[in-house]
């Protein structure tokens, strides 16, 4: 599975809380769980969760670039510099949430993120493709893997997806605002999508380096996370890809269409169960899966089913672990008591990672406030924090991260916003570029008209 080699490099992440995190004189933490709001409706709880985990990209941002970093804790012995570009790209589109809402102010929101431009103009580039990881200070690759030092094709279409949003958002007519827009444009522009189609093959690969040329040898085949990339390379002007990359190549593996029904609900798509649930989070934070359809499939029921499966299984609790059940649901890729782990059906040690459930609201509003309540009034005390809820638990091992994860706290912010209003989703949609890559993948949307 494309996204899983990758993510078991993590597995041995340890726990070591960065230097830049904020500590009272006596070296414990300033926020206290047990102080938190109670007795909130609905709505102000909603409202609560996305601002308070938006300050994960807002406090916790690094003070030179303004990007995310990847995780709030050390990993690797890299120290506190190590930003990510991907959770940069949700982190972008959780500021301008509350630049909207009003938890900072436009102005402000604006030039933190010309900041950021500005830093992404001048930082390590690879055919116009940001590596998966930067220093956060220079603007330098540092290295995800020993061959993993160049272009990140995928950590850059999640970067792009929430720049298009920003580009869109930030429409006045301002030296602020018109800098924002014209390096996003540039960026956006000099991306050579048909580079990593390896001198001409129908498919995208998902790394380049100048050091290692295409030895992660990795192309992006679905179903996965990754069809962002396919909409994004189809729609660009300059460098962009044909329609055979995406119909010869993303849609050309034996774990592609499945058609299947697990518990009672169809999955049009992708592995049995439906995998990891940021499947149906990371390249739908922009694009609009409601009446999004091609040949092969439709994609709202493809990321409903796949969270309603995700849930039933939850339920069913086939290896017994504690705790799970309708109000403690949703398994995907988190930190555990292991270590790391793309935790699906499939793949279950017993832990709950809140990002799943809480990502999901468009898809299952009723069964996500359901998760929400849970997590905050029963278990707030032990998962809630300065920025949100901590990455994953496993009650069974009695483990609680101390960590929390970019690529896990921004969708949170995004998917709650899109299920209250469709903001991320209605400014991603009216991008030309992606009007463009959609018609060109033969895909349709009856929400947004083309």
């Amino acid at each position: 599975m494309l996204r899983f080699l990758p993510l078991f490099l993590l597995l041995f992440a340890c726990n070591k809380p960065l230097t830049a995190q904020k500590k009272s004189r006596n070296n414990t933490p300033v926020f206290n769980a047990a102080n938190r709001p109670r007795n909130l409706s609905d709505t102000a709880l909603v409202e609560l969760v996305q601002k308070q985990t938006f300050r994960y990209f807002w406090d916790f941002a690094h003070p030179v670039s303004g990007m995310a970093r990847e995780r709030s804790n050390a990993s690797f012995g890299y120290g506190d510099e190590v930003v990510t570009t991907g959770g940069t790209g949700f982190g972008v589109m959780a500021i301008i949430v509350a630049a909207e809402r009003g938890w900072v102010t436009r102005d402000t929101a604006a030039r933190h993120l010309r900041k950021l431009v500005n830093f992404l103009w001048k930082a390590d580039a690879y055919h116009g493709v940001y590596p998966h990881w930067l220093n956060g200070a220079t603007g330098k690759t540092i290295a995800f893997s020993r061959k993993d030092d160049g272009g990140d094709l995928v950590e850059t279409a999640f970067l792009m997806q929430g720049l298009l949003c920003v580009r869109q958002y930030f429409n006045q007519d301002n030296p602020i605002e018109q800098d924002i827009r014209n390096k996003i444009n540039w960026m956006y522009g000099e991306l050579e999508w048909d580079w990593y189609t390896r001198e001409g093959q129908e498919v995208l690969y998902w790394h380049w380096s100048p050091n290692n040329g295409w030895a992660m040898n990795f192309p992006l085949r679905g179903y996965n996370e990754t069809l962002i990339t396919y909409v994004l390379a189809a729609g660009a002007e300059r460098y962009p890809v044909p329609a055979s990359v995406y119909h010869r190549g993303w849609a050309q593996s034996n774990f592609f269409k499945n058609g299947k029904t697990f518990y009672g609900h169809k999955l049009p798509l992708g592995f049995d169960y439906g995998g990891p649930l940021f499947f149906a989070h990371y390249s739908f934070v922009c694009l609009d899966p409601r009446g999004l359809k091609d040949q092969y499939a439709d994609y709202w029921e493809q990321n409903r089913n796949h969270t309603l499966i995700n849930r039933a299984y939850c339920l069913e609790n086939p290896r017994k672990w504690k705790g799970y059940g309708p109000q403690s649901w949703g398994l995907t890729a988190s930190d555990n008591h292991q270590g790391y782990g793309a935790h699906s059906p499939s793949e279950d040690l017993g832990v709950i990672t809140p990002t799943a459930a809480l990502s999901s609201f468009p898809y299952t509003p009723a069964y996500s406030m359901q998760a929400l309540r849970h997590f905050y009034d029963d278990l707030g005390d032990k998962i809630w924090s300065e920025y949100g809820f901590v990455d994953a638990f496993n009650e069974t091992a009695n483990w609680y991260a101390n960590s929390h994860l970019a690529i896990d706290q921004g969708p949170i912010v995004v998917m709650m916003e899109n299920y209250r209003t469709g903001l991320l989703w209605n400014l991603f949609m009216s991008c030309p570029e992606v009007k463009r890559g959609l018609k060109k993948l033969g895909m349709e949307s009856s929400t947004h008209t083309q």
